[in-house]
């Protein structure tokens, strides 16, 4: 793609997990904390990508960091607690082209400070021959990759640097709830909602960064503690290609791109660009087989549009367990691709309101945490690209930059704190 001729704008969101945050579930104090982080983070990871030669894959690393690294999330400092009271982290990355493993999912992390670090470098040194001694595979768990963290010199912790006393708090409740259920009348389901987890946001959540870069790759990075009070030893979504994240980009005659793209607002950019959003002067001009003439070819002359180049990628958070049931992100993908449909369409149909998530719990809905979750991605199609995310619950920690470069965030569908029903 000639980006000289076409210039792309750096595109970014960010989120720091979805689930029942309410205005009854946190606090006005709760709201501040986490709209404020989430501003800051993204303030520092879109100065970054302002910079020249920056890359989504960089750039993603960095943002999801720094969520890592504030404990009002579950990830990294102040990740949730497994049913033993121990952590075990997961993550991955993914970019639409560029590095021969794609993407990378690693689990089962115990010591290393910054988990998508890990996920970087194994995508990165999987250019080598023996994939930096990782050999060429895509996921990896437990002790074998944090030897190699260890060896490529990320920095390790003890497993007491994850926690603290709020997300330890939630751990002992949450046993003290479940056990409460278990002794109960025996028309309840153990899993069933209690009241205490019904006023309470209780993290389920993932922190994620979808961007897109000046070349027009596109990066997804995720991280996670996982479930509060999962069984140990559990894999959910985040590291699961397919499942908890996507990549990819592809090709599309300009009939089908334009088509596609009359869902979104058309461009003043190159005729082609304008074209891929649904221009129908040029849709007249170039998709279809018209004809031009001269002096030294009296017969017309067909004319052939060129593809368009197009490139997705997504980050979920929610019960990972349904976004793996339903192989959530690589099948918003391919709806995306294969029914020529913008990313607008197809990632709500699977994560807004009334979603395929949401119907995928079908009579447990709202019973227990089954369907629950959001997603957010980024779309490129010729040189323009758009930002989308929903969500089928109370709300979802997101931060992002806008077209003309603004940078927004909510945590409800309405910003400001307010006294509106979420």
């Amino acid at each position: 793609m000639d980006t000289k001729s076409h210039p792309i704008t750096p595109r970014i969101i960010i989120h720091g997990g979805a689930g029942n945050i309410t205005r009854s579930t946190i606090t006005p104090s709760q709201y501040a904390a986490y709209h404020s982080s989430l501003l800051r983070i993204l303030s520092s990871a879109n100065a970054l990508l302002s910079k020249p030669g920056a890359t989504a894959l960089d750039v993603a690393t960095h943002a999801v960091s720094l969520l890592e690294d504030d404990p009002l999330y579950n990830s990294g400092k102040g990740a949730v607690f497994t049913r033993a009271g121990t952590n075990e982290l997961e993550c991955s990355i993914m970019v639409s082209n560029g590095y021969r493993k794609r993407g990378v999912g690693c689990m089962m992390l115990s010591h290393v400070k910054n988990p998508i670090k890990l996920a970087r470098e194994v995508l990165v040194r999987g250019e080598e021959a023996d994939g930096g001694g990782a050999k060429d595979h895509c996921q990896y768990a437990g002790e074998f990759i944090e030897r190699r963290a260890r060896e490529w010199g990320l920095e390790m912790v003890d497993p007491a640097y994850y926690f603290t006393q709020k997300k330890w708090d939630e751990h002992k409740r949450g046993l003290e709830e479940e056990e409460k259920k278990t002794s109960k009348s025996k028309t309840m389901e153990v899993d069933e909602l209690s009241d205490w987890e019904r006023q309470n946001y209780i993290p389920l959540g993932t922190c994620g960064a979808v961007v897109l870069d000046s070349f027009g790759t596109v990066c997804t990075a995720t991280s996670t503690g996982g479930l509060t009070n999962k069984v140990p030893g559990r894999i959910g979504d985040t590291p699961t290609l397919g499942a908890g994240y996507w990549a990819e980009e592809w090709y599309e005659d300009a009939a089908s791109s334009a088509h596609k793209m009359l869902y979104q607002q058309p461009s003043t950019t190159s005729p082609l660009d304008n074209l891929s959003r649904g221009n129908i002067t040029t849709l007249l001009a170039d998709c279809l087989p018209i004809t031009t003439s001269s002096p030294s070819h009296p017969h017309p002359i067909p004319q052939k549009a060129h593809p368009v180049r197009h490139a997705l990628a997504l980050s979920s958070s929610g019960n990972g367990d349904t976004f793996l049931r339903l192989s959530s992100s690589r099948t918003v993908a391919a709806k995306s691709r294969f029914a020529s449909l913008p990313l607008s369409t197809t990632l709500p149909w699977m994560a807004g309101p009334n979603g395929e998530l949401q119907r995928s719990a079908g009579d447990r809905w709202g019973k227990v945490h089954e369907g629950v979750g959001g997603m957010i991605g980024i779309e490129i199609v010729g040189s323009r690209g758009e930002v989308v995310c929903d969500y089928n619950c109370g709300g979802m920690f997101r931060a992002w930059t806008d077209e003309e470069g603004g940078e927004r965030c909510l945590i409800f569908r309405e910003d400001g704190w307010g006294s509106g029903p979420e």
